[in-house]
């Protein structure tokens, strides 16, 4: 491309150094010099610019090539999208339907295993009720008889101590020089009988409160374990409002813990 421009130099050069024609705006140029520069020209023009004219002469025809093969490819992507749609969709049916058919399946399976375990439940609520109700026997008679046991004792103890007193006391009393000292230890054996009285009673509440609450709290874990069965079947059948039905056929609401504990 330097050349060319160079060439154009070289002949603006010669056509402004020519010698004028007289009375014309004419000039005399050497041709050889001339013919000889317009050949360089023709030589350093790159190959590109014949190629460039081609493709423009070619324009329109290239245009025309490429709209109709632009309309031949969105008529088959057309034809493509329309034909994958209609099979997306017959897919999408038969998932469905497959899914509904599961469905239903494993609906019927969890109802006929919520009515097995309803029953299980029940059962084993009756069984937890029966055993808590003879361990609450047990517990309460074995707290009774230790409490009648340790009463005795106390009053037993109570009475001796009371005994002691006394014959201490009078013992003491018949001797005139420590009668003041008798008098005192006296009162004081009477003080710690009583004393030991009020302990062996409090001892004997604490043993029986004991019991009682090592019974409420078997039943109260009894009673959080049948309620959380419950729980877990009304969660997992999707069962809202259970109820227990009575013997003579009516509907009656399951009790809750408060009303059981009662």
């Amino acid at each position: 491309m330097y050349r060319v421009f160079e060439a154009l130099d070289e002949l603006v050069a010669i056509v402004e150094e020519a010698r004028t024609v007289p009375m014309t705006a004419g000039c005399v140029v050497p041709r050889g010099d001339v013919l000889e520069l317009l050949d360089d020209l023709r030589d350093a023009l790159p190959a590109e610019l014949d190629d460039a004219q081609d493709v423009l002469d070619e324009r329109d025809t290239l245009v025309s090539n490429a709209r109709e093969q632009s309309d031949r490819l969105i008529t088959g992507a057309e034809n493509d999208s329309e034909s994958m749609l209609a099979h997306a969709r017959a897919e999408a049916d038969r998932i469905l339907a497959e899914a509904k058919a599961r469905a239903d399946r494993m609906l019927d399976e969890a109802n006929g295993n919520a009515q097995a375990i309803v029953g299980e439940a029940s059962d084993e609520a009756q069984r937890l009720e029966h055993s808590a109700a003879r361990e609450y026997e047990s517990v309460t008679g074995r707290a009774r008889a230790e409490a009648s046991r340790v009463v005795e004792a106390g009053n037993s103890s109570y009475s001796k101590s009371v005994a002691d007193g006394i014959a201490e006391q009078q013992r003491l009393v018949s001797e005139s020089e420590v009668v003041a000292a008798a008098k005192s230890e006296a009162e004081r054996i009477v003080d710690a009988a009583h004393a030991e009285s009020d302990r062996l009673r409090g001892d004997c509440d604490i043993y029986v409160d004991d019991k009682l609450a090592d019974f409420e709290e078997i039943l109260t874990g009894t009673l959080r374990s049948v309620n959380r069965g419950r729980q877990q079947l009304r969660t997992g059948a999707g069962m809202h409002d259970y109820v227990e039905y009575s013997h003579d056929g009516g509907a009656a609401p399951e009790p809750g813990p408060a009303q059981m504990a009662g």
